[in-house]
Order: C-alpha cells, then sequence, then structure tokens
C-alpha cells in the first residue's frame, strides 16, 4: 500500500492550519529567513506551534530555507536549520549545499528535501541528490509523465515530489536570473520581480516585429486535478499545491478541492493506495478551481509538448467566465444584462477582454438578478462580450467563515478491574491512543441503568479533535453506579494522554564518491551551479567538481537569463521540428520591452529548449 500526500503551501500559521483542517497531509512553509518567498516568513514559535496542531492528525511540516546563502549569512542559516528541527518540522527544503554540509558537520539530525530550486529534471541529477542523502526531490515543473516514470524507474528509492496545482515560472526553477539582471531582485533569493509577467514584443536580427507586443513569458497556471492518477501511476508520492504567498481563501478551496478528488482516487485503488496522514474533513462549502485566483489553466507538459500554454494576453487573474453581454441601457443609471446562468451579487468584480486584445475591470455596484449596475459604465463594453469574474462575493464570504473540520474518530472501552476504573480510546482511522483510570472507594449497585449516561458523559468531546464512534461497556461498570463528573475526568485524562506517534526523522545513506552532474551549458556558465558561499565550492570540489565561477548574484554581468521549455516559436507556429511553417525571419529573435531593453532568444532545438541571453 503506497502513501500519497497532499502537501499545500502555508503563508503563515493560520494557511497552515486551514491547509490542515481542509484535507492537507503535509504543509510547507518558510521561516523568518532565507525561504524562496521573502514576503512569506514566519517565526520560529508560530512553526513549532504548526508543527503541534498538524502532528495530532499526522501531518507532516516541511520548512523551506532554501535560498543561495551568502558566507557571512551561513552561520545564521545553520542556526535557523536547528532551531527548525527542535521545533518539530519534519523536513528542510534546501538548495544551498554548503548550507547542507555545515548543517551536517554541526550534528543537526533532519531530513533533507532538494528543493526544485536544484534544477531536478534528469535522472542522473536525481540520483546524484539520493546520493547525497537527500530522502526527497522536488521535481522541476515541466516535465512530462513518461519522464517521471523514467525517473523513478531508475531511481526508486527517493520519494519524488511533484507539482500538481499553482504558478508556473517559465524558466526551470534555480535557472532563473532576469530579475536579478534587471533590477538586482535575486529569485534564488526569494526577491524575484516577476519579469515573466511583462510586457514584450518579439524581434527579428533586422529590427523588424515579427509578433505584436503580448505576454509571451506569462504561463497559465498549473491544475493538474484531472491528471492526479496519472502522476500518481508514474512514481510521484507528494503532490505539490503551490502559492506559499496567497491567502487563506486560496488555500482553503484549491486543498479541499484536490483533497476530495485524492479521496476518490484511494477509494478507487482497492487498498492500493491510502493517504499519509490521518482524519476525517467535513466541508461547509463545495470547493471550485474556477473561483480562485488563476490565469486560466493549463496541465503543462505533462501530456506533452501542446499550444496554448501561455496567458498571452494578461497576466493578471481573468477569473470564470460568467456569460456573455446581452443588452446595455445607458441614461441616469447605467446597466447592462447577462445571458448567464451565473448568479450575481454586488461587490462582483467582472472583467473583459476589449478589442485591442487588452483585459479591463470593474466592479458591480447593484446586482438585480442578472441585470448589473456598474460603479461606472466601461465606454467600449459591447453586446455579445464575454465576461470573466475575477472576484465573487458570495463565494468570498462563505470561505470567510468557518468552512472545515478536520477530526480522529475513535472507539472506547470502559472496563473494570477490581476497584480501578479504566478507560481506554483507541482511534479508528488513525494510530492514536489513549488511557486513564480512577480507583473507586468503594461500588455502589446502580438503582437504574448506567449505560446511557456513561455513552453521553464519554462522547462529549465537543471542544477537542476526536469523535467517539463506539463505546463498549463490560458488564461490571454497567451495573455500577458512577457518578457523571468522575466519568467526565475520567474522558478528560484518558484525552489528555492520547498518544501520537513519532515521525521518525528520514536519513538516507551518503555516497561521497559522487561528482556533480554538469550539462553542456554548467559548462559554458559556471553561474548555474549557484554556487553563493566557500562552504559550496569545498563541498562540490570534495565531490571532484572543480566549480571556479562563482554565482550570478556575485557579480556576473550576462550570460543565460532563463532556460525554458516553453518556446515562443512553437508558440507563433514556427516550430519546424513539430511541423510548424518555415520562419521566414532573420535569426536571432530576441523580446524587447516596451522601455526598450531587449534580450536575445536562443533556441536549442535538440533539446526542445528556449534560452533567454543577454550579451
Amino acid at each position: 500500500m503506497r502513501e500519497i500526500e497532499l502537501l499545500a503551501p502555508a503563508k503563515n500559521l493560520e494557511c497552515g492550519i486551514a491547509a490542515i483542517d481542509h484535507g492537507a497531509d503535509a504543509v510547507y512553509i518558510g521561516a523568518r529567513n532565507f525561504g524562496a518567498r521573502h514576503a512569506a516568513g514566519n517565526s520560529v514559535d508560530d512553526i513549532r506551534t504548526l508543527c503541534l496542531y498538524a502532528h495530532k492528525f499526522g501531518v507532516k511540516v516541511y520548512a523551506t530555507v532554501n535560498t543561495i546563502v551568502y558566507d557571512h549569512e551561513l552561520a545564521d542559516a545553520v542556526t535557523l536549520v536547528a532551531e527548525l528541527a527542535e521545533a518539530g518540522v519534519d523536513a528542510v527544503l534546501v538548495q544551498d549545499m554548503g548550507l547542507l554540509a555545515e548543517a551536517r558537520r554541526r550534528g543537526i539530525r533532519m531530513e533533507w528535501h532538494a528543493s526544485t530550486q536544484t534544477d531536478n529534471r534528469t535522472a542522473e541529477k536525481v540520483e546524484w541528490l539520493r546520493n547525497l542523502g537527500f530522502s526527497r526531490v522536488v521535481l522541476a515543473r515541466e516535465l512530462t509523465a513518461k519522464e517521471i516514470e523514467e525517473i523513478h524507474r531508475q531511481v526508486p528509492d527517493v520519494e519524488l515530489e511533484v507539482f500538481a496545482h499553482g504558478a508556473l515560472c517559465v524558466s526551470f526553477s534555480g535557472q532563473c536570473y532576469a530579475s536579478q539582471y534587471c533590477f538586482n531582485r535575486s529569485a534564488n533569493r526569494g526577491e524575484c520581480a516577476q519579469m515573466c509577467r511583462m510586457r514584450y514584443s518579439v524581434m527579428d536580427a533586422d529590427g523588424n516585429e515579427v509578433a505584436p507586443p503580448a505576454y509571451y513569458l506569462s504561463l497559465k497556471d498549473q491544475c493538474q486535478i484531472d491528471n492526479l492518477e496519472k502522476i500518481i501511476e508514474a512514481g510521484a508520492c507528494s503532490l505539490k499545491i503551490e502559492g506559499r504567498l496567497k491567502d487563506i481563501s486560496y488555500v482553503k478551496n484549491v486543498v479541499a478541492a484536490y483533497s476530495q478528488r485524492l479521496d476518490s482516487i484511494i477509494k478507487k485503488s482497492k487498498g492500493t493506495l491510502r493517504r499519509a496522514s490521518w482524519g476525517r474533513t467535513e466541508l461547509a462549502f463545495s470547493p471550485d478551481l474556477n473561483k480562485t485566483f488563476c490565469r486560466g489553466y493549463t496541465d503543462y507538459f505533462l501530456n506533452g509538448r501542446h499550444a496554448d500554454i501561455a496567458s498571452l494576453r494578461t497576466p493578471k487573474a481573468i477569473g470564470e467566465y460568467v456569460g456573455k453581454v446581452k443588452e446595455i441601457r445607458n441614461g441616469r443609471q447605467p446597466s447592462f444584462n447577462v445571458a448567464s446562468l451565473s448568479s450575481f451579487a454586488n461587490g462582483d468584480g467582472l472583467c473583459y477582454i476589449d478589442s485591442e486584445g487588452v483585459m479591463k475591470g470593474f466592479r458591480v455596484n447593484r446586482a438585480e438578478g442578472n441585470r448589473l449596475f456598474p460603479q461606472s459604465m466601461p465606454h467600449d463594453l459591447k453586446p455579445g462580450t464575454p465576461l470573466y469574474r475575477s472576484q465573487d462575493q458570495a463565494f468570498d464570504k462563505l470561505l470567510a467563515g468557518k468552512t472545515a473540520e478536520r477530526t480522529i474518530t475513535t472507539d472506547m472501552k470502559l472496563s473494570l478491574d477490581g476497584n480501578t476504573l479504566c478507560l481506554e480510546i483507541k482511534g479508528t482511522d488513525a494510530p492514536v491512543q489513549g488511557f486513564a483510570s480512577v480507583t473507586l472507594d468503594e461500588l455502589q449497585q446502580a438503582q437504574k441503568p448506567q449505560l446511557e449516561n456513561i455513552n453521553r458523559q464519554l462522547t462529549k468531546l465537543g471542544n477537542t479533535i476526536y469523535r467517539c464512534e463506539n463505546v463498549s461497556v463490560a458488564p461490571e461498570p454497567e451495573n455500577i453506579f458512577i457518578p457523571s463528573s468522575l466519568l467526565a475526568g475520567l474522558r478528560r485524562e484518558a484525552v489528555e494522554n492520547i498518544i501520537i506517534p513519532d515521525h521518525a526523522k528520514m536519513t538516507s545513506e551518503r555516497n561521497e564518491d559522487c561528482p556533480a552532474p554538469s550539462d553542456s551549458y554548467h559548462r559554458r556558465f559556471e553561474y548555474l551551479h549557484n554556487v553563493a558561499n566557500e562552504k559550496a565550492r569545498q563541498f562540490y570540489t570534495g565531490l571532484g567538481t572543480e566549480i571556479h565561477g562563482k554565482a550570478f548574484e556575485l557579480g556576473n554581468e550576462g550570460g543565460i537569463l532563463m532556460q525554458c521549455r516553453h518556446c515562443i516559436r512553437f508558440t507563433l507556429g514556427y516550430c519546424v521540428k513539430n511541423g510548424g511553417k518555415t520562419p521566414k525571419w532573420k535569426e536571432p529573435l530576441s523580446l524587447r520591452l516596451d522601455d526598450g531593453r531587449s534580450f536575445t532568444l536562443e533556441f536549442d532545438c535538440k533539446n526542445c529548449q528556449m534560452n533567454v541571453l543577454v550579451k
């Protein structure tokens, strides 16, 4: 029986608890610094609190310490990892090999996960990381199901974590330097300025415009909810939802949707699969992924290369389609109605694409059925215009309240051993157990039946995470008088004594004789190894890999800024390898920003890869 984990993001403690309540099997969260989301840091105390709550349900907590680390920061980063280990986190995600080496030198016992920032797209790389002692590798988002399956086949003894939902970076993670180059904000330091969400024109070598301005590097959001079985069958054990900067409504809705789908897959597996945590989640709403922030959805490369993975018209969330404008009334109170089965509410946010392909939005001031009164009527809104809802007030209001409860079901057994009354609690869907006993001064025969009161007192678990499905009472206590206060005290003590199994820290055997994999790009640009401190350089040297270059952030002025599986030439229909039109322009092509800055495109057709360079 394989354990499958639904892994959810936590911007903060509140989001982490919400993720657990809505069905997550694991949560990943950033610490106070050194996480790959600079704006999503949390105190160690908050992470400790999250661990205490999570572990009651067998949910694991992973801390992200996955930026590159400079020499003067390394001691603080190692201290942070030690504090996280003491706080109870189940694993730490890292990118920087100097941090890994120093933490081990200090004897920190921890399960290590290789962040997707370590650029994990081949079986060779995954095997190398396994040999270094990583128990899990977070794979690149760009991989196909067949590539995941082949990695699992070649390296079956390492856990594979696969992104299933959320925003997509256009560059392979850990290999994007555009933000650092243009704004001195490093993606490898958690400060990405999102160059991929900017508008570009495609130009040829003679300065002619090949394609008009659009968001060529802005990808749609990934949604694999219909492909979860395929990902699991390929060998993934963890299904990851992206979004450590997302709010609690996003976490509730997305986690609930994926948890429900995963439960149905588990049920269909007839005992070959099981969830990695325990407990039962009851929802007070129906999840709907179309009502959560997205730029449109794509399954990306999971099922192979295909067109329409970029959100060319806008980098913003367009929302769910709600119908077309039917009729417009101008006058003192301008309004329009919508041909739609959707219901609308005051304050809804709507948007549309104008005749020039630009997304525009407005807010509904008042809704009367399908007749909408906007705060100000858009001048270019016309009958027949498709409308999308980017903010659903009714759904947001629903998610703002209590939307889920997660509980553990138990059985209780009350027995009498001499004069000692014993209560045993055992989980029916979790490996938890508790015990309490009390010695009675004397045994008084009951004057009336006791069973109903015993059941009532022992099952009063309302302010705990436990629910009792069955109380079994031995014949002896059923016939003696037991005060209600004594039963209540026995119940409280047994609950307080519930033992939760410890989460064992996984460690893998290390093979120190394993030089780092290096492709042609790493040999051409050594900064792609992201070596930012002397300990990392020594780490590679000790493995037989000499790295003389330093991280891009430490002074490089040019080279490859992005490595992408997404290809603009393919998007425009000019991929000869895949049956596209023959290009008539003169290469190299380039991307030009509205401010005139330009970036060269390099097409590595042999490896089906597009590089963005600056010379």
